[in-house]
């Protein structure tokens, strides 16, 4: 037994989920879950397959990107999660994938706008993506430096994390999190359909209208407001 056990659950199970949900190819994508009293976190090791994960496997490491406990090198982005989790406090956890519709836009350089009500249960404003990273930062600790080049768009646009749950980083895929491992994973599942959606809707009307903000606050606070009435 190990008193990170839980984590490593927790991240397994999330971890095993991106396939099932058609969100990864090969292991193309990581799920972390985090410990804040412990102040570690605990992530899916780089390049394993995912039929050949388990909880064991899962590997534990610090805000710094230092390994804790664990037999396998922790996934080659774990230096962005570990980024996000000592800088943006509100998080427990973190997933990065390269879908095919949210990655094409951002290989596209492109935010997602808010065609419609799908989008606008999840968030009030356009899908950022975050600008391609500079040349200093990219022959820096790239890794490292993605973590703050998604902090850097969210303080220039003035978007609050605990709001808005998704990023696409430009030219590379997109990053959500959430307060659990499992919501991380919803809102990476929730992107990748608006991505797909918002797609569908520019090659059948190149000039579709954003969705009106009447709209946009009745189905967002309809969710997630003061007097929510979605859900039981």
């Amino acid at each position: 037994m190990s008193q990170y056990d839980h984590i490593k659950q927790q991240a397994y199970e999330a971890n095993m989920q991106l396939p099932k949900l058609g969100l990864v190819l090969f292991t193309f994508g990581n799920v972390s879950a985090v410990d804040r009293g412990l102040g570690v976190f605990a992530i899916k090791p780089s390049g394993v397959p995912y039929e050949e994960l388990s909880p064991g496997k899962m590997v534990i490491v610090d805000f710094d990107a230092r390994a804790v406990e664990g037999n396998l090198r922790p996934s080659s982005d774990t230096k962005t999660h570990a980024v996000l989790y000592k800088h943006w406090e509100g998080i427990g956890g973190i997933v990065h994938t390269h879908s095919t519709y949210a990655t094409a836009w951002a290989q596209a350089q492109r935010d997602i706008p808010i065609f419609g009500t799908t989008h606008a249960d999840h968030n009030t404003v356009d899908v950022p993506c975050a600008p391609p990273m500079s040349d200093e930062m990219i022959s820096g600790d790239y890794e490292h430096e993605t973590g703050f080049q998604i902090m850097n768009c969210f303080k220039e646009r003035g978007l609050d994390y605990k709001e808005v749950e998704m990023v696409l980083v430009g030219n590379h895929a997109p990053f959500t999190w959430g307060k659990t491992p499992g919501k991380a994973v919803y809102n990476s599942a929730v992107l990748e359909s608006i991505a797909h959606m918002a797609l569908l809707t520019e090659q059948i009307n190149m000039a579709a209208p954003r969705l009106k903000e009447a709209l946009i606050k009745k189905h967002y606070q309809r969710k997630h407001g003061p007097d929510s009435y979605y859900g039981q």
